[in-house]
Parts: C-alpha cells; sequence; structure tokens
C-alpha cells in the first residue's frame, strides 16, 4: 500500500532521456521499508487485542491512527518538500520514523494501548513524509514516458515489505500462545499486570532494530549525492495557480472514492485475517500460522503487480480494473459462504486482485487534468484515509454480526471500485494546458 503521487512539474539536473539507476536503486528501498511498517500493523492488531481484551473495533484503531495520519500530515509534508527539497525530506521522514519505533518501547513498559497508538501515529508521520517525498522524485529520475514504469517497479518493491513483514512479525512479536480472555480474567490485578509487561515486550527488540535500521537509511540518503531536482510542483489539496476547480472533474472526484474505499477494503481484509482465520469456522488455526499466511495475501498483491504491468499494456486500465474488482467481490462473498480452507484460500486470493488497484485508479483519476494535475495527486492522497475509517467499520460490524459475516464492507467497495472502472474513470472535461 503507498500512494503514487505525480509530479510533472519536476526535471532533474541529469539527463532526461535516461532513468538514473544509482539513484532508483537507493530510493526504492523506502518503498520496502514503508510496505514492512504498514504490513507489520497486521500482526499488531491481534497481538494487542489480545493483551488489552480488546473488541475488534478497539483493535481496529491500531489502523485508524496510521492511515488518519496520511490526511493530516500530507499537507505538512508538502509545505517540507517546498522547504528543504525532496532529498532532505525523505531524510526527516526517515528520523521521525525512527522516533516513532523507539516510542514503542516506553508503550510496551508502561504497557498502554493509548501509548502504542501514539507511537504509530508518529511513525505514520514519518512514513507520510517519505510517501510525499519520495514517490514524485522516482517519477522524474528518467524520461516522462517510463514513468509509471519506475513507480510499479518500486511498488514491487513495497510489496515485497508488505508480504515479508507478517511472517517475520509472526516470529518476533507472536512467538508465543497468548492467554485467552477467560484465562486473562481470572488473574489478579498484578498478576495480569506482569503477564501484559511480558507480552509487550515481545515488540521492543523487533522495533528498536527498526529504529536502528531507519537512521542508518537516514544517514546513507543523506551522504549519498543524489540528482537534484531542479522545480518542484506543490501537488497537495488547493494548492497550483491555476483557477479551475479540481471538483469539477467527475472522474477525478470519484478516483478519490475509489482510492479510500480500496485502501480501507484491502486494510480491512488485511487487519482481520489473523483472527479470522483462527475462528474454529475457518480451520481454528494457531495465531503463528495464521499470521503466516497472512504473507500470502500480500504476496499476491506483489505477483499481480507484475502480471498488471503487462497486461496493461494491452487491455484498457479501466476495463481491467472493473474486471478484477468484480473477481474480488465474489472471491470475499465464496469466503463468506463457506467454511474452512476454501474459506481461507478465497479471501486470500483477494490480494492477487488488489494489485493493480491502486495504480490504475491513480492514473484513471489524474487522467487529461494537465496543470491541474498537482491538485488531484493531493486529493487522491488525501483518499487514503479511507484505511483509517472503513476498518473501524468493519470491526463495530464483526463485534456486532462475526468476522465471517462483516466481510461485506469490502465487498461493497468492491463493487464500487468496478463501476468507476467501467463508467465512473471516463473523463467528463480536459483542462487547458
Amino acid at each position: 500500500m503507498a500512494g503514487t503521487i505525480t509530479n510533472t512539474g519536476a526535471r532533474t539536473a541529469n539527463n532526461p532521456g535516461t532513468t538514473n539507476t544509482a539513484a532508483l536503486s537507493m530510493v526504492t528501498t523506502l518503498f520496502f521499508v514503508w510496505g514492512f511498517l504498514t504490513s507489520l500493523n497486521d500482526i499488531l492488531i491481534p497481538h494487542l487485542k489480545s493483551i488489552f481484551d480488546l473488541s475488534l473495533a478497539q483493535a481496529s484503531l491500531v489502523q485508524s491512527a496510521f492511515f488518519a495520519s496520511y490526511f493530516i500530515f500530507s499537507l505538512p509534508a508538502g509545505k517540507l518538500v517546498e522547504r528543504i527539497g525532496y532529498k532532505r525530506t525523505m531524510v526527516v521522514g526517515l528520523l521521525v520514523m525512527a522516533v516513532g519505533a523507539v516510542l514503542f518501547i516506553p508503550a510496551a513498559a508502561a504497557p498502554s494501548y493509548p501509548l502504542f497508538l501514539g507511537a504509530l501515529i508518529v511513525l505514520a508521520a514519518g512514513i507520510t513524509t517519505l510517501q510525499v517525498s519520495a514517490n514524485p522524485y522516482v517519477s522524474v529520475l528518467g524520461p516522462e514516458r517510463t514513468a509509471s514504469s519506475r513507480l510499479n517497479l518500486a511498488q514491487g518493491f513495497n510489496s515485497l515489505g508488505t508480504t515479508l513483514a507478517p511472517y517475520f512479525g509472526s516470529i518476533l512479536i507472536l512467538s508465543a500462545a497468548p492467554k485467552t480472555i477467560e484465562e486473562m480474567r481470572a488473574m489478579s490485578a498484578s498478576t495480569l499486570q506482569a503477564y501484559k509487561i511480558h507480552e509487550a515486550s515481545s515488540v521492543k527488540l523487533p522495533y528498536l532494530y527498526i529504529a536502528l535500521a531507519l537512521v542508518l537509511l537516514g544517514l546513507a540518503i543523506a551522504i549519498v549525492k543524489l540528482p537534484k531536482i531542479e522545480q518542484t510542483q506543490d501537488f497537495r489539496p488547493g494548492a497550483g495557480h491555476t483557477g479551475d476547480s479540481i471538483w469539477k472533474y467527475k472522474h477525478t472526484v470519484l478516483g478519490a472514492v475509489g482510492i479510500f474505499v480500496y485502501v480501507g477494503a484491502e486494510v480491512a481484509i488485511g487487519s482481520f485475517l489473523v483472527n479470522y482465520f483462527t475462528q474454529p469456522d475457518t480451520g481454528g488455526l494457531t495465531v503463528q500460522v495464521a499470521a503466516k499466511l497472512v504473507s500470502l495475501y500480500w504476496l499476491g498483491a506483489m505477483i499481480g503487480r507484475f502480471i498488471g504491468s503487462a497486461t496493461l499494456q494491452k487491455f484498457r486500465p479501466g476495463r481491467v480494473l472493473g474486471m478484477v474488482s468484480i473477481l474480488a467481490a465474489l472471491l470475499v462473498i465464496a469466503s463468506m459462504l463457506t467454511f474452512g480452507h476454501v474459506a481461507v484460500w478465497t479471501i486470500l486470493l483477494v490480494g492477487l486482485c488488489n494489485s493493480i488497484m491502486f495504480p490504475t485508479i491513480f492514473t484513471l483519476g489524474i487522467a487529461e487534468l494537465g496543470p491541474l494535475t498537482g491538485k488531484g495527486s493531493g486529493l487522491l492522497v488525501a483518499a487514503i484515509v479511507g484505511g483509517a475509517i472503513i476498518p473501524y467499520g468493519e470491526g463495530k460490524l464483526a463485534d456486532a454480526i462475526g468476522i465471517h459475516h462483516a466481510f461485506v464492507v469490502p465487498v461493497l467497495c468492491y463493487i464500487f471500485i468496478a463501476y468507476y472502472g467501467y463508467v465512473g474513470s471516463k473523463p467528463t472535461r480536459t483542462a487547458e494546458a
């Protein structure tokens, strides 16, 4: 999951006819990093749910805190890019992420769920800053005609991070079988507090290593000589000098809704997979095994990006988006109507369908905007806040009717995305240059 920001107004000092592969390789590591940390939330949710005896809705606040940062901090991050440039903003983003990772240590020592949420907000603020700077930087490291190819390559490494994180998280964070709610409620206050401290401490070492890695990566970015972008474009909502309104472009506004529901659906499914797979009617798997299976959900997204890259060169993006959205909806419905291994594997296959949705919706949303491309990009980035809202809604529904049936929420999301692919993505007007 990553926001793709197109910066058509920027140029590099190097030859625009070639791609700077050295710089691209360095910056692509950032995509891996934020993909890894984003997907690690899928392991934190069941872990913190068990420690603090949370409802599914309360546990989903992990994603709410995380993805709300995209909406809150994208504007300040855009301003920071204007002031200090892309490279320095990347360094700032990495250091802020390191601070957020370090804050997991006192949160675990307390242990305190609000402190964990606070640490996640700081961590996500750094990721937002990183995305706002790294995405457009990648887009201008070579010819404009291959910008989408470079971004898809970077997104592939982002997916590699989301694939590996649940696997390592299951080993490092979910190493021990958690106590049942009944066992925890039978403990005395002092015993329960000691148990919470012990369980919460499993996040300390992983996030300390993450913090150190982020600091080292920040130093590397600061030291390495990267091509300087001569011009930056303000891509935040409401920015730019044209007097035309972005709200007049229906395909862009509907694209923002599409991003909102796509991110919300993808994150909602990933957030509840561990709890879903440990249910008696979907296999009754252990937490550790269920967490490892979550990696396959994100692996499907990575494989699908490479398949989609070739497919989208031959077929219309809107039609492909509509087809995979319908298939995603059918797979979720199949999981809802079945049990055991069928329910498990049908929901995991949804990751394959998710793969092309974000970049396709994004490119369709900014089509034919001309000088308004910056404004359209900012609007679409802000819509990532769907990852904060929709998982909480599904969590509330799951608390009321069970996880199995609560997956109707992403089904509705995919139906809208299919509508957008077939109908809503067609531009009704073109901006004048």
